[in-house]
C-alpha cells in the first residue's frame, strides 16, 4: 500500500542496487528517478568510499546526500558539504596499521577523497576494476599524524587470512566497531570494515533525517547486509532484499524481491509510488 507520508527513501548499494555484475537495472534505476521527482529525497548508504560511488551518483542523477563509510560519513560530494563525521582516532589508526601489517594482511584506508594502501595486491586490483578506485600507495608509519581517516578496510579471501582478521577483531571489537560485507561480483573476499566506535548506518540515518527535517517515521529504508541492521531499526518502515542475509529479514517490515529481479523498484512502486 503506498503511504503519501514518506519523505526519505535510503537505499544500500551492493546486494541492493547492485547485481553481481555491478550493473543497475533500468528498472531500479527508473523507480528511484520516479520517486525523486515525487518529492522523496534519495539518499544512498553504504560501505563504500565516496569515489566508489560517483559513478552511480551519476547514473541514479543524484545530487543530494548520502552516507558513505557505512554510515561515518554523511556527505554531498557536488557541494563537498559534511553533515556528519566520525573519524577513527589517529592513535587507533597507528595500531591498526601495525597489527594488520605483522598479520600481513591487507588494509585499506580512506580519507574522504584518497584511498591508501601500502602495496599492490590482488585487492587493489578489486578495489581498481569494480569500485573504479585508484590507490594512493603510501607506506603507513605516520599516515595517522598526516590524514583524517574516515575508515578502514582489512580484506580477506582465504579461510587463514579470515581467522587472521578474526583475531584482529577479538583484540579491537572494544575500540572499533567492526561491520562484514560482501558484493555479489566477489562472494569469496570478506570486506572487513573498521569504524570509529559507535559507528553505523543507523545513527547516520539520524544525522541526516534530522539535518532534513524529516521525521524517521517517514523514512523508508531498502537493504540486503547485516551492517545494514541498524539502518532497517531506524526506519519507518524496513524492506529487506529477497537475497539478504536472514538477520536482516528477522528486522523487516517488508521482504520484497532480490537483486536480480528488481526488488528495489518493486518496493519503491508498491510502498511509496
Amino acid at each position: 500500500m503506498t503511504d503519501k507520508s514518506r519523505k526519505l527513501l535510503v537505499v544500500d548499494i551492493d546486494g541492493t542496487l547492485l547485481n553481481r555484475d555491478g550493473a543497475i537495472s533500468d528498472e531500479d534505476a527508473g523507480a528511484l528517478a520516479r520517486a525523486c521527482r515525487s518529492g522523496i529525497h534519495v539518499s544512498l548508504s553504504t560501505g563504500r568510499a565516496v569515489a566508489a560511488c560517483l559513478p552511480i551518483l551519476e547514473r541514479l542523477a543524484l545530487d543530494g546526500y548520502h552516507m558513505f563509510f557505512d554510515g561515518a560519513l554523511v556527505y554531498n560530494q557536488r557541494k563537498a558539504e559534511e553533515v556528519y563525521v566520525k573519524p577513527v582516532s589517529p592513535s587507533l589508526v597507528k595500531q591498526i596499521a601495525d597489527v594488520t601489517r605483522r598479520q600481513e594482511l591487507n588494509l585499506d584506508l580512506y580519507s574522504i577523497t584518497h584511498f591508501f594502501t601500502e602495496r599492490e595486491t590482488w585487492a587493489t586490483d578489486i578495489r581498481r576494476r569494480f569500485f573504479n578506485l585508484k590507490p594512493t600507495v603510501i607506506n603507513f608509519d605516520d599516515i595517522w599524524q598526516r590524514e583524517r581517516i574516515i575508515k578502514a578496510t582489512i580484506v580477506v579471501r582465504s579461510a587463514e587470512e579470515k581467522a587472521r582478521a578474526q583475531d584482529i577483531y577479538q583484540h579491537f571489537k572494544d575500540q572499533l566497531s567492526f561491520s562484514w560485507t560482501i558484493t555479489p561480483a566477489y562472494p569469496e573476499v570478506d570486506f572487513i570494515n573498521v569504524r570509529a566506535i559507535g559507528v553505523s548506518k543507523g545513527k547516520a540515518l539520524e544525522a541526516l533525517a534530522s539535518f532534513l527535517e524529516v521525521p524517521l517515521n517517514d523514512v523508508v529504508a531498502i537493504g540486503d547486509g547485516t551492517n545494514d541492521v541498524s539502518l532497517l531499526s531506524t526506519a519507518g518502515l524496513a524492506i529487506a532484499m529477497g537475497n539478504a542475509h536472514d538477520e536482516l529479514k528477522a528486522v523487516a517490515d517488508h521482504v520484497t524481491l532480490d537483486v536480480d529481479h528488481n526488488g528495489v523498484a518493486a518496493a519503491v512502486d508498491k510502498f511509496l509510488l
